[in-house]
């Protein structure tokens, strides 16, 4: 693997862990694709830093199982905004 590769893995998961940012949070502020931000978290830090891909593991983990909240709220601060 390239070493720009397992560097940007590495910032992405760092700052997953920091900051309790989500998939799209953290795509944003590092330029990537979710999907690069995914693979980055679940198939290479995995390979050369299992520690710190657990780590992140469980913020994804946790940020997934709230999405259906935050879509609900966002759904209700749109509609509010809407009526006024």
């Amino acid at each position: 693997m390239k070493a720009y590769i397992e560097e940007r893995a590495i910032e992405v998961a760092q700052y997953i862990v920091d900051e309790n940012a989500t998939v799209r949070q953290t795509a944003k502020k590092f330029g990537v694709s979710k999907s690069t931000v995914h693979k980055d978290i679940t198939e290479r830090l995995i390979q050369f830093n299992p520690s710190l891909a657990a780590k992140a593991r469980i913020v994804l983990d946790i940020n997934k199982s709230e999405r259906h909240i935050r879509g609900g709220m966002a759904t209700k601060e749109k509609y509010l905004h809407q009526h006024m």
